[in-house]
């Protein structure tokens, strides 16, 4: 996926115009937050489950090593070839090996979020190999070019109407925009697709290293016709996504449906382990699975590490005033939101997303909402000094911070500091006692007025009440 972070300020500044992008927001944003607050009531313990997941998934990350290898030995053991990736390079080049070793012309493909790290569908386009989406949303976005901005609702950006346009343009049939009808002419679009597919890619929401398998948790049947169906199935998936049991995956599956579409659970819940054996009556005749580092490992043992506890519900994204306004487009690479902003910058270099850490106003609403309380808002603090240290933010921002740092380092020259510029505030406020322009600080005020200070400092205001 093309990386755009770095132009992240010039993103928002178009997405904030576009009005279709505006409405659509509006129309759909609102959704997932109201059905996980109601299914959310369901559970009585809660609060006693997040810390259950959050402790199961600080356990994996402290051992991950060992948990990974224990997954190897098991999924090998049942037929499964497992591939190592350091790299998004290495994810595409594996995935071409298999695929032109077993002569494969056509793939259908499920939704898997690390392969947009890579660019899976270019690579495989460049090798002369064709590759369809199969997940609805993802479907969509093929047909329209456009890379998802939702790790849940991939096309959440586009209406009804958007999508009538793109099924006439490319399937050559009368524009509809009934939505059970469009559904139904994606199923016999892609129908054929499956039965005449020679390879089958998925991503993998869970690795389970006691049993060797790969766990996937979806709300369409797609999922498990492109893991059964074609003769090659490849799973891609995260080092991180690894659990030891079966039980920890029922407590995780308590939190992710909730938390991602409010649902109590979802349509299907696929384990895959291995191939089809000699009694069954489906399933691929070579079972693989691609485990993608591509960053991951540099955060083990550092204070980014609990950002790997993340399960991909979109929880955070879905509740996040930033967001809801901008979309996810506007982030510049697979992951958008408050998760977005600590993955993005960790995966793919602090310097090429540099904007991502500062989209925050650290209101606390993604730890709040996040089923394995990651504390996001502490992870954006992190980054944020990290790129102070670094150098990397503007130098004027840098010296003002440090003019700042002075003078609270001063009381006595903070306190004159503030009774001056709560007098100078006021009188740029007016007769309305609005301020519609702040010096070095344009940006709060280019959308909005602020309201001007009575002239007093809150010392001054405090001590004449208490007086």
């Amino acid at each position: 996926m093309l990386l755009t972070s770095f132009s992240f300020k010039s993103n928002v500044k178009k997405k904030l115009v576009d009005p279709v992008l505006q409405k659509n927001m509006k129309r759909f944003g609102g959704r997932f937050v109201i059905a996980r607050a109601e299914v959310m009531k369901e559970v009585d313990n809660l609060e006693d489950i997040r810390v259950a997941a959050a402790a199961i998934r600080d356990g994996i990350l402290a051992n991950l090593d060992s948990y990974l290898i224990t997954f190897e030995e098991r999924a090998q053991a049942r037929g499964t070839t497992v591939h190592w990736a350091e790299t998004a390079q290495d994810v595409n080049r594996i995935l071409i090996e298999i695929a032109k070793a077993n002569g494969v012309r056509k793939i259908v493909k499920s939704k898997s979020m690390v392969s947009e790290e890579s660019g899976l569908n270019d690579a495989v386009a460049a090798a002369d190999m064709q590759v369809i989406e199969t997940d609805l949303g993802e479907y969509i976005l093929q047909l329209a070019d456009e890379p998802p901005s939702h790790i849940i609702a991939p096309a959440i950006h586009k209406n009804v109407e958007e999508v009538a346009e793109l099924f006439s343009k490319h399937h050559h049939t009368p524009r509809q925009t009934n939505i059970p009808a469009l559904c139904r002419e994606a199923r016999e679009q892609l129908r054929p697709h499956f039965i005449s597919a020679d390879m089958g890619i998925s991503g993998g929401n869970f690795l389970i290293a006691e049993t060797g398998s790969v766990v996937i948790v979806t709300n369409e049947g797609n999922g498990r016709m492109v893991t059964t169906l074609p003769k090659i199935h490849v799973a891609i998936t995260g080092i991180e996504k690894v659990l030891p049991t079966l039980n920890d995956l029922s407590t995780i599956l308590r939190l992710l449906p909730r938390s991602a579409t409010g649902q109590s659970i979802t349509n299907y819940v696929s384990m895959l382990t291995g191939p089809k054996g000699a009694d069954d009556v489906d399933g691929p005749e070579q079972s693989h699975i691609i485990l993608v580092d591509s960053g991951r490992s540099r955060l083990l043992g550092t204070e980014l590490q609990r950002a790997l506890r993340c399960i991909r519900c979109g929880a955070c994204m879905n509740h996040c005033p930033v967001y809801q306004n901008i979309g996810g487009h506007a982030y510049g690479w697979v992951y958008p939101g408050p998760i977005g902003a600590v993955l993005t910058p960790s995966y793919v270099g602090l310097k090429n997303a540099l904007d991502l850490p500062q989209a925050s106003t650290l209101c606390g609403a993604c730890e709040v909402v996040c089923p394995v309380k990651i504390p996001l808002p502490e992870l954006m603090r992190v980054l944020r000094e990290q790129s102070f240290e670094q150098r990397l933010r503007p130098w004027s921002e840098r010296f003002s911070i440090g003019v700042w740092r002075t003078m609270a380092n001063h009381p006595r020259v903070y306190a004159r500091f503030a009774q001056v510029a709560a007098r100078l505030l006021h009188l740029m406020g007016g007769k309305k006692g609005l301020l519609h322009w702040l010096p070095g600080l344009d940006g709060w005020t280019d959308g909005r007025d602020m309201p001007a200070p009575t002239g007093k400092t809150f010392r001054e205001l405090y001590a004449k009440r208490k007086s």
